[in-house]
């Protein structure tokens, strides 16, 4: 059945198979159910970095998100060419939230498996590579006449699936910088993979769907730098420097979000509406599937800074208010927002065409402030990003005004 919107709706005699989308199709509630064990998971991310913050735990902590990304951008995929709200696709991703969720609970012992129960190293990789073993059984089902798609799926369960999938079961019977480094390589070859498969076979069936979607899990992530503000002061008594500084660590977070969804996504939906066939598909590839993933981290790192400065403010008892941030959690506080702002300058060099000098220079300016940082109180740090991060919206948004108005008038 057929809805005002034209959209194909679901009906009783259609409850227990896949519908097609269409071009109008928006994000249904079932994909946002979806994400909420992605929330867990990104949350559980950056307690393993806060654990032991050490430049190696770090690596396999990035590692584990980028192995989580993957497995939260197959469905994405999925979910724009059949409604996640079907009967049939919605036992699906009620079965991949399952799996999803356990792996998320082995993320602390993923590399420190502790004494007693099940080994969580192998656990977390069984179950991975089942969550990629029913995307592609599904993908393969949703579409049983569309040979083109089928060749892709043979050609990616060879190069982007079992060849990772090995090096992560190998990985798993090490521990330390050889875990980390087989499992790096995995997703190397993971990507690596899917960009030589090409995109002949994919489609996006609804730009404004995927473009939403991918919205949605950079506001989950945004999420989990608030939840890290609280979480630092659990426990501790409030103070007049613990609310200024959950105060700045929100403004940090406003200001991201107003440079993706202000001054990037709009433009880059545009873009992949504008395009057709092949070429939308690979832009869907590199600025959402690929450029998304360092978006995403750097808001893991920045809310691993935020969260011990929160901590450190809080406990008068350990720390003063001059303390700094040591080693690299102090590097994470801006370099998190610098590995954001790169890879926001990489989505709009590669919808728009253009450099943008304003996140260009801001991020490379705060990858390097951590040397910096290390030298000042925590809380002024915060303070200094906070205004810097403002400045660049500012800055930014007046450029990406004046190039759009460059634009009308050249038309």
């Amino acid at each position: 059945m057929r809805c005002a919107g034209g959209e194909l709706v679901a009906t009783g005699r259609d409850h227990s198979r896949m519908i097609a989308t269409e071009g109008g199709h928006r994000v249904t509630p079932a994909e946002l159910f979806f994400d909420l064990v992605f929330v867990y998971a990104i949350t559980q991310v950056t307690a393993l970095m806060a654990a032991d913050p050490t430049a190696l735990r770090m690596l396999g902590a990035t590692v584990v998100l980028a192995l989580l990304w993957w497995c939260w951008c197959c469905f994405a995929w999925l979910g724009n060419v059949v409604r996640a709200d079907s009967g049939a696709m919605f036992a699906v991703l009620v079965a991949v939230m399952a799996v999803v969720l356990i792996v998320s609970l082995t993320v602390p012992e993923v590399y420190d498996d502790g004494p007693g129960g099940l080994y969580a190293p192998l656990v977390f990789v069984l179950c991975y590579g089942a969550v990629r073993l029913l995307h592609l059984v599904t993908y393969w089902i949703s579409s049983p006449g569309d040979e083109a798609l089928h060749v892709t799926l043979r050609r990616t369960a060879l190069l982007s699936v079992a060849p990772p999938f090995v090096l992560l079961l190998i990985g798993s019977a090490f521990t330390g910088l050889t875990q980390a480094l087989l499992w790096l390589g995995a997703v190397v070859i993971d990507y690596v993979g899917i960009y030589v498969t090409g995109s002949s076979g994919w489609r996006v069936a609804s730009p404004g769907h995927f473009a939403e979607r991918h919205g949605l899990i950079v506001i989950i992530a945004m999420g989990e730098s608030i939840v890290a503000i609280g979480v630092g002061v659990s426990g501790l008594p409030i103070s007049w420097p613990v609310l200024a500084a959950a105060a700045t660590g929100l403004l940090v977070v406003a200001g991201l979000w107003r440079v993706y969804f202000r001054q990037i996504s709009e433009a880059a939906e545009h873009r992949l509406t504008v395009l057709e066939g092949d070429d939308r598909t690979r832009l869907a590839r590199d600025a959402y599937t690929f450029l998304h993933l360092p978006l995403v981290a750097g808001i893991v790192f920045t809310a691993l800074g935020m969260k011990t400065v929160l901590h450190q403010v809080a406990d008068s008892s350990h720390y003063d208010l001059s303390e700094p941030l040591h080693g690299l959690v102090a590097w994470a506080l801006t370099g998190g927002v610098g590995v954001f702002l790169l890879a926001a300058a990489a989505i709009v060099l590669r919808t728009t065409g253009r450099r943008s000098a304003v996140l260009i220079v801001g991020g490379l300016g705060c990858l390097a402030a951590g040397a910096v940082v290390v030298l000042m109180p925590a809380l002024l740090a915060l303070g200094l990003l906070a205004a810097a991060v403002t400045a660049m919206v500012v800055l930014h948004g007046r450029r990406a005004g004046a190039a759009a108005s460059g634009d009308q008038r050249a038309q």
